[in-house]
């Protein structure tokens, strides 16, 4: 599942609130223009329940559904009545019981719970998002669950294992960045869910337990389609792991861990040619076969695959092999080789042959000219992601502003980059901005505080102005380097389509960030981090935090009696403030800052090192 599902309660819990349309407080208006669409509304509730059904069935978005039940007590509840997906996009906006009583039968469930500066160490550890509470209430009110799936979320064994007994129909189990479950309780899935399709475990955090989890999937044939364990650190029991493969007819996704050599992998491979989605394991070497014979039996085995359109994994690539996986190049759609260290010259003799591609992850060790490779050959890339491998304390980078610039000039169809790297220049992102009008999301990371055009000296407001002024489709911006309010003030004036902003050591004053809160309508998610923003711009978006689904800062310079005055003054709001787990007492100088709207309150799992106030 992709990360661009984000909506809103009103743009927030993602699901309309038990309250009526009347009571909603973002519907509030004169008392004229209440009775006026009072008088409106009454002339909507007049449609026949049939009318209204065959409405519903044509609104699949969140969005559209959510405005839907807004409209009246008609609406609202026969748009609960055939809900059957909830997406909740943060697990603390609402209780299990309201979620429960608002909607009846659900199948599909969608939850995320820490914030996302949790992948960068930002939250510290049993902060919460726990699942328990969910699948203990969800699991006995819907018996028809199918589809779970979870992102930064604390998981147990006892968690898992009470879904596989009490949903006997389960199929679908996704977890992404979470942790605290083992190898047990995937055992539990295995062996109880007859029915399972998915199981994609993504960047999660397994506990080893010894448990010999693949041999516990049922002896006959499976239903399975997705299976992703590359996260695992453990080995597999490759025995059991093959003849799962061999009775899984319809396996389309299998992703494998480090542990899997490329001797496994011819294996596997051979016993499903139907794969789509590869994702091959540490691609070495360690058995007795003889290389020529390897590659001949590997190229064979891709050649044969004929429907795989995604390859990822590579984790300790050979040289010697990558020739093997040409075959399937002209078909491929997606390319992962976010974690192999490969240079400009074996990936260029990769890419080369790769002209479908529409997503490629990369580190950024191919270097400028293996991005010039990319320019060159994928036109039809809608996104790339250049990770780091290293970062150098001279401030050099294989990837800077001449690889940006060639994927601006070859890959028109971009429609979202994320950019690792330690130097840049205006002229580069503004060309971006003028060959990539498509671009939705541009996530620039200049690996570096307050880092000006490498160039120029200047600060990096015109690109970023750029970018917001003439990507008209842009929806999230991450910004850093050096720049002033005047960056910010070109992001409030462009940015109106904006719903997730990035911040990272960037900005002049209070009036930064007064140019976002006060001119972004559409702001959903806002997260800060080093940059100058005090007491003042915090106070700059009181009427709009209802509206969003969170807010975090963290070093920034708000003081504790700040955020006691946004709390005061916004009482459903939810004010948290995070301190180190070693800390005693809160200081005065607020270190970390976390606001969400909640329809039930505080939270009651808060750790010592968090205080709501």
């Amino acid at each position: 599942m992709s990360e661009e599902e984000e909506e809103s309660l009103m743009n927030l819990t993602t699901f309309p609130t038990t309250t009526t349309h009347e009571e909603n407080p973002s519907s509030s208006s004169s008392s004229s223009s209440s009775s006026s669409s009072s008088s409106s509304s009454s002339g909507l509730t007049c449609f026949p329940e049939e009318v209204v059904d065959n409405v519903l069935v044509f609104l699949t978005s969140r969005q559209d559904r959510n405005n839907f039940s807004l409209v009246c007590k008609t609406w609202y509840k026969a748009e609960a009545l055939t809900r059957y997906e909830l997406f909740i996009g943060n697990c603390y906006s609402v209780s299990p019981n309201r979620a429960i009583q608002r909607f009846g039968k659900i199948k599909s469930l969608v939850l995320k719970g820490k914030p996302r500066f949790a992948d960068f160490n930002l939250v510290p550890v049993n902060w919460g998002a726990y699942f328990k509470p969910w699948i203990n209430s969800m699991a006995l009110a819907y018996p028809c669950l199918e589809k779970i799936y979870l992102k930064r979320m604390c998981v147990s064994d006892s968690d898992l294992i009470l879904l596989s007994q009490l949903l006997l129909g389960f199929k679908d189990l996704v977890l992404d960045f979470c942790e605290g479950f083992g190898t047990n309780g995937l055992a539990a899935i295995a062996t109880n869910c007859r029915q399972l399709r998915v199981l994609d475990l993504i960047e999660d955090v397994v506990l080893e337990d010894g448990c010999d989890w693949i041999s516990c999937f049922p002896e006959a044939e499976t239903c399975l389609e997705c299976l992703n364990f590359d996260c695992i650190k453990t080995p597999v029991n490759f025995e059991a792991l093959e003849q799962l493969v061999a009775r899984s007819p319809s396996l389309k996704k299998l992703r494998l861990n480090q542990l899997i050599t490329i001797e496994q992998l011819h294996r596997l491979m051979v016993r499903a040619p139907q794969i789509m989605d590869l994702g091959t394991g540490s691609f070495i070497s360690t058995g007795p076969v003889a290389q020529v014979d390897l590659e001949r039996d590997l190229s064979t085995a891709f050649a044969n695959s004929r429907s795989l359109v995604s390859l990822s994994g590579f984790s300790d690539i050979v040289p010697d092999y990558l020739h093997t996986v040409y075959p399937v190049c002209a078909n491929l759609l997606s390319l992962n080789f976010s974690y192999t260290s490969i240079n400009g010259g074996q990936f260029k003799s990769l890419i080369q042959h790769c002209h479908k591609l529409q997503n490629l992850w990369v580190l950024d060790t191919i270097g400028d000219e293996g991005l010039q490779d990319v320019a060159t050959t994928c036109t039809e890339l809608r996104e790339l992601r250049v990770f780091p491998f290293d970062v150098r304390e001279d401030g050099e980078a294989p990837v800077s502003e001449e690889g940006l610039l060639s994927i601006s000039e070859g890959c028109r169809k971009l429609q979202s980059i994320l950019y690792f790297c330690q130097r840049m220049t205006n002229a580069a992102v503004v060309a971006m901005s003028r060959n990539c009008l498509e671009l939705k999301v541009f996530r620039l990371c200049m690996m570096g505080r307050h880092l000006p055009d490498h160039l120029t000296g200047e600060p990096m407001d015109e690109g970023f102005g750029a970018i917001v002024m003439n990507c008209k489709k842009l929806t999230r911006l991450a910004v850093s380097g050096l720049l002033t309010d005047k960056a910010f003030s070109y992001i409030g004036k462009y940015g109106k389509l904006l719903r997730t902003l990035s911040v990272a050591f960037a900005g002049d004053s209070d009036r930064g960030l007064r140019y976002v809160l006060e001119e972004c309508p559409k702001l959903e998610k806002l997260e800060i981090r080093d940059s100058p923003f005090g007491d003042a711009a915090l106070f700059s978006g009181l009427h709009h935090y209802y509206k969003m689904r969170f807010v975090w800062m963290s070093s920034c310079r708000l003081t504790l009696e700040g955020c006691k005055e946004v709390a005061r003054r916004m009482p459903q709001l939810v004010v948290e403030v995070i301190m180190e787990p070693s800390a005693e007492n809160i200081t005065e100088a607020v270190d970390k800052l976390y606001m969400y709207r909640s329809l039930d309150g505080q939270r009651t799992d808060t750790p010592e090192f968090v205080s709501i106030l």
